[in-house]
């Protein structure tokens, strides 16, 4: 009995530190512009708006690697798809806000089902040149179509304004504002990403990732599982493209490309694949790496380079791995975080 209790004391400790960190972390970032001087200035609120964006495109590049087992070089395709969404409705069809809000949440994850049918059916390197493919397909789409995308310009609109009940209005011209909103999105997605991976949805997703061929033997749809996470991490990578179209108020053709892609791998990888707040750590550590290297050393991302070499080979879960093995050490029970 004492022996039931301790263990049972040992896996809610580590749990409950993940949640009073992930707490002080959301406190934190509602009270940074006024508790911190520093963070006060337009330039570090931006910096901090970027690393909540890339952390959300992380977030869905982890989806499918972390939990099913499938590197896509194309999450470029929804990114894109979801800043040209907003730029096309609100430039040449003269939506509002929320409606142009609401078709970059349908139209990514409309696309992403449709890619999913054809891409999930495969895995490994198959799988990854499909997505490739697909984003490369678009990429050039966009380049040809000028008139509609501005090509190689890519596409500029104003500071959106998003109107509120009883008078009131969201003016994103303001920093502060839009830092707010940036945060208030992506925080609401993260706890979605939490419910989903907490699920039985979550469990075959893990299940699946682990051995398919087990999965499909007790009874899982293996192909209805990794095209549920292929859409739901479309969802995510198409959110992430709107907020940075709305944050840079420009949507370019090179986020279809599959660089764009890789950003969001190397961020996984240094943060953590499998861990909910990998993407997090990982994308925050690099930018605030790039700001202060980059204004003393042109060639910092050779640092980058490297630092994700170790990752691979002496970390493979990334930083966050790291955290829950000192969790382990220190409590006896591991938790991902």
């Amino acid at each position: 009995m004492l022996s039931s209790e301790k263990n049972n004391s040992l896996t809610a400790a580590p749990r409950k530190l993940v949640i009073v960190l992930a707490v002080v972390a959301i406190v934190f970032l509602l009270t940074a512009p006024w508790v911190v001087p520093a963070l006060s200035s337009k330039f570090w609120l931006n910096v901090i708006s970027e690393m909540l964006i890339w952390s959300l495109f992380a977030a869905s590049v982890n989806v499918l690697f972390g939990y099913v087992g499938l590197l896509s070089f194309g999450q470029a395709l929804f990114f894109g798809l979801g800043a040209y969404t907003y730029a096309i409705t609100t430039v040449h069809l003269g939506w509002g806000f929320w409606p142009a809000v609401a078709a970059c949440i349908v139209v990514p994850t409309v696309g992403a089902g449709l890619v999913g049918l054809f891409a999930v059916r495969l895995s490994a390197h198959y799988f990854n040149i499909l997505t490739v493919i697909f984003s490369l397909a678009f990429f050039y789409l966009a380049v040809s179509a000028k008139e509609i995308t501005g090509g190689d310009d890519g596409l500029p609109f104003a500071a959106p304004r998003a109107e509120l009940p009883f008078g009131w209005t969201i003016e994103f011209r303001d920093a502060g504002v839009q830092y707010f909103f940036i945060l208030m999105v992506v925080v609401l997605c993260f706890y979605l990403k939490h419910r989903v991976v907490s699920s039985r949805l979550g469990l075959s997703l893990t299940a699946v990732r682990d051995n398919h061929l087990r999965a499909s033997l007790v009874g899982y749809n293996v192909y209805l599982v990794r095209l549920s996470a292929f859409i739901f991490a479309g969802f995510l990578a198409g959110v992430a493209g709107m907020l940075f179209a709305i944050f840079s108020r420009y949507a370019s053709t090179s986020y279809f490309y599959y660089t764009t892609s890789g950003e969001g791998v190397v961020y996984m990888i240094v943060g953590g694949a499998g861990h909910l707040f990998g993407p997090v750590i990982g994308a925050t550590s690099v930018i605030l790496l790039r700001e202060f290297l980059s204004a003393a050393w042109e060639n910092y991302l050779l640092v980058v380079g490297v630092i994700i070499i170790l990752c691979t080979r002496y970390a493979p879960e990334g930083l966050a791995g790291i955290w829950a093995a000192i969790l382990a050490r220190l409590t006896g029970k591991g938790e991902r975080v």
